[in-house]
């Protein structure tokens, strides 16, 4: 991974295999107690280059630590990463600083990941001067980017708080487009906006990606947003991919349980099918990444399972109470083929043939949305 490089690989251009990354937490009282959070279990994915691939999941199911391992910020416990058909899960710090020339992110917080003390210019050459880039043509590349996401040269001059939450993120997508990157990682780039501004800044960052050719790895919790610009879209629950395919499939005929529960509470724009719409209502809060529960560790909220075993379709066993499949309890589904290029980690999946037969039997699981 060098400045410079010219070259391409013709594979994908970032590849994740078998990925883990774990964390040691202390709990009780001064600490004394350690335990070990699983951030991100054994996830693996391809993206090409100039595609986008969305990453959704609850608060918690790991999304910002994959983009992190993907840039290097952290370092992952195990497994393997490519970018551009080179290995860089053990790249020393020199050749890791080269990386992110390559590899760029944009924060969530477009407040706080701007240094208020420095100019806006500053903060744009900030990248190129890092990676040796600022002479020559290092001011009308400032000129040229702050142009692209639609400032103004004059707006060099300024600082951070002269300008409101949307022109804050175009800075900071400036500054990470001084490099050349070949990708974006995204993470939560239009959460902390109002509505419209999501609009101008999505429709931004789509038009960046035709002109320079970008891969997106878009990390967010809003699956509208997520439809609106992705080519493919991965599900994680718990530190796990539990669901991925083309978005259209994916949106189309979930296979997972918990896509199902994502994709019915997405508000739709028509009233009147908003009102008559149900929502499939999972049980209890997302669960511990230090204590993950044996077998399926989505089986605790899965209303698929619970309906399964009430029908007696599979050997149950009883598990807080509750009777369950002994197949979701005792074992971990892998990421397995559902047809094309669309996968699930699900021992029943939403097949097209027992959709409606189950979507009947869900009827006391479901609720419309408050009013």
């Amino acid at each position: 991974m060098t400045a410079g490089r010219e070259v391409e690989h013709d594979g994908p251009l970032l590849r994740v295999e078998e990925v883990g990354k774990t964390f040691e937490s202390s709990r009780g009282f001064l600490g004394r107690r350690r335990s070990t959070v699983r951030a991100v279990d054994n996830v693996s994915f391809e993206l090409n280059r100039g595609e986008t691939l969305g990453l959704v999941g609850e608060t918690g199911s790991g999304k910002s630590t994959l983009g992190r391992l993907v840039l290097r910020l952290v370092d992952p416990s195990s497994g393997r990463i490519w970018f551009d058909g080179q290995e860089i899960t053990a790249l020393g710090r020199r050749r890791v600083r080269a990386l992110r020339r390559e590899v760029q992110m944009v924060f969530q917080d477009p407040y706080g990941s701007l240094d208020p003390r420095m100019r806006v210019g500053s903060l744009v050459a900030e990248p190129m001067v890092v990676h040796g880039l600022w002479r020559g043509d290092g001011p009308s590349r400032v000129a040229e980017v702050l142009g692209r996401v639609g400032l103004e040269p004059g707006h060099a001059e300024r600082y951070p708080h002269e300008f409101s939450g949307g022109q804050r993120q175009r800075i900071g997508i400036a500054r990470a487009m001084t490099v050349h990157p070949k990708l974006l990682v995204l993470d939560e780039p239009v959460s902390a906006l109002d509505v419209s501004i999501q609009a101008q800044i999505i429709n931004l960052l789509r038009a960046l990606q035709r002109e320079a050719g970008l891969a997106f790895l878009f990390i967010a919790h809003d699956l509208a947003v997520v439809r609106h610009v992705s080519d493919r879209v991965a599900v994680m629950y718990l530190g796990k991919i539990v669901e991925i395919g083309p978005r259209d499939a994916l949106y189309g005929a979930p296979l997972h349980p918990y896509t199902v529960s994502l994709l019915s509470a997405v508000p739709v724009p028509d009233p009147q099918r908003e009102r008559g719409r149900k929502r499939v209502v999972l049980h209890g809060e997302i669960g511990s990444a230090t204590e993950l529960p044996p077998g399926c560790r989505f089986h605790p909220r899965c209303y698929r399972a619970r309906l399964i075993a009430a029908a007696a379709r599979a050997p149950t066993v009883e598990r807080a109470g509750t009777r369950l499949p002994a197949l979701c309890v005792q074992h971990d589904p892998g990421l397995e083929p559902m047809g094309g290029a669309h996968r699930a980690a699900c021992h029943f999946p939403e097949r097209d043939g027992q959709r409606s037969e189950l979507a009947r039997a869900a009827a006391v699981e479901v609720a419309s949305p408050s009013r």
